[in-house]
């Protein structure tokens, strides 16, 4: 294979506008969350993975989880959980079982702010990937998330 083989040629392409369409629903959601409701849309989806816990069994994630869940390392999660923390927005606690472990709970006010941002994350994303369907380029891709079933 050489640089100009067409199959990497396509194979760039198609990552840059994968790349593409997701920069655009990232900063179309960002501005609303930021200007509706003070929030980035890391923090959002920091608040939306760690309202989804439960107290069963396996129900609290360790931090590396929830890092992955919100595409941070470790450390920028556990800067984002004190971001949210100091402003009353989660709450941290040792484990029962394993005093090194913290877990990391939404409070009310969390909650509240996470159920009046949703419909507003939703929305954007949904007015970003209307206008991305528009663009001959990005449209198989708007469909390819339209129609991904992801398993509950």
């Amino acid at each position: 294979m050489t640089a100009t083989d067409p199959a990497l040629t396509a194979l760039a392409q198609g990552w840059c506008a994968l790349s593409l369409l997701h920069g655009k629903i990232e900063a179309r959601i960002e501005r609303a969350l930021q200007s509706g409701h003070g929030l980035s849309s890391r923090e959002y989806s920091l608040l939306d993975v760690l309202s989804r816990q439960h107290s069963g069994p396996g129900g609290h994630l360790q931090m590396k989880q929830v890092a992955d869940a919100v595409v941070l390392s470790q450390s920028a999660t556990t800067r984002l959980v004190t971001r949210l923390e100091d402003r009353g927005l989660l709450t941290r606690y040792l484990c029962d079982t394993d005093r090194r472990g913290i877990y990391t709970d939404v409070t009310e006010a969390g909650l509240t702010l996470l159920a009046q941002a949703r419909p507003t994350n939703d929305s954007a994303l949904r007015a970003a990937l209307d206008e991305a369907s528009e663009n001959p380029e990005l449209a198989p891709l708007v469909r390819a998330v339209e129609e991904l079933k992801v398993p509950v």
